[in-house]
């Protein structure tokens, strides 16, 4: 264990090796990461905002979206501000009861974005295709359960698969190749033989990510083929702009996910695996709102009226002077 020299730590204490070893490198990275962040939590805090005060965005798809910015918001939450205050200290453990609730709540999260943004595709499939029916299909009703079921998937992954993974007897080197507490790299650090485990977790993450994954692929096929038949160019425009946002943080989301997760071992790198996880866990948050805010025009509409409002308020309280 002389690796673990210069740090103050426990038996049960866990080391990162961090997102890159380079010590000339943790302030910049400490800034960007912190820039990153920040503009994560109140973009997505800033879309809730919108969507709850804001009459025009009271619509099912507004609804799911509130719910997919506060998951990005507590799922950041759990990995940066560790990072953060690693990088400011200049120290890297984590206790294992840390790690453990890290993990399970990486996985809980990390879940219910999976099953939620495969369940938004429905809605922008009942939208486009079964546009009178929508109110009925799409009910609060539904949407609640949508949001319940999300959790529900994204909490039995976490339940299942942290005990396991977590009661793995861990030996020589505590260091974790990694900058949180991820399934495969702790894994790694196990004595005992964790091969049919990991078959079993590969098994679950691809269902995970396929019964979602297939679910979007069937909405936008029968997407597509509605708004080829539409007649109207106008018609096809407005189809096209309210799923343009769903489907390209789908495609961020989802492709870095499927490199982790459905890549088989022997093409996987620490350095490849670090970089792709940066992008799921850490970028994806942040650019999910932006995504939405910049290439809907309904949003977009929504912050200017809330700009309007704010200066109109402004313009009363400086006339009562």
């Amino acid at each position: 264990m002389g690796s673990m020299e210069g740090y103050n730590t426990s038996s049960t204490d866990f080391i990162f090796m961090g997102l890159f070893n380079r010590q000339d490198t943790s302030g910049l990275l400490f800034a960007i990461i912190s820039l990153i962040f920040f503009t994560a939590l109140m973009a997505n805090g800033v879309m809730i905002f919108l969507i709850r005060t804001d009459l025009c965005l009271h619509t099912p798809m507004y609804f799911l979206l509130s719910h997919l910015s506060l998951i990005d918001m507590m799922y950041i939450s759990t990995i940066v501000p560790k990072m953060l205050v690693d990088y400011l200290l200049g120290q890297r453990t984590i206790s294992f009861v840390g790690c453990t609730a890290q993990h399970f709540l990486y996985l809980t999260l990390v879940g219910a974005e999976f099953f939620l943004l495969g369940l938004m595709a429905y809605d922008r499939y009942v939208a486009i295709c079964n546009p009178l029916r929508y109110p009925v299909l799409m009910s609060r009703r539904v949407c609640w359960m949508i949001i319940v079921g999300s959790w529900f998937g994204g909490s039995l992954d976490g339940f299942l698969l942290t005990p396991i993974t977590m009661s793995f007897p861990f030996c020589n080197s505590w260091e974790i190749n990694h900058f949180f507490c991820e399934a495969p790299a702790v894994l790694k650090l196990a004595c005992a033989d964790t091969a049919v485990y990991e078959t079993v977790m590969y098994v679950c993450c691809v269902l995970m990510l396929l019964i979602p994954f297939s679910l979007v692929i069937a909405s936008y096929a029968q997407i597509l083929t509605t708004v080829h038949r539409m007649s109207s160019v106008e018609g096809r425009k407005k189809a096209f702009a309210t799923c343009s946002s769903h489907i390209t943080v789908v495609t961020l989301f989802y492709g870095a996910a499927m490199y982790t997760y459905m890549l088989p071992h022997s093409y996987h790198r620490p350095e490849q695996d670090k970089v792709f996880s940066v992008f799921y866990t850490i970028l994806t948050p942040m650019l999910n709102p932006l995504i939405y805010s910049l290439r809907n025009k309904d949003v977009t509409g929504a912050m200017k009226r809330a700009l309007a409002r704010c200066k109109g308020v402004q313009g009363v309280s400086g006339d009562a002077f």
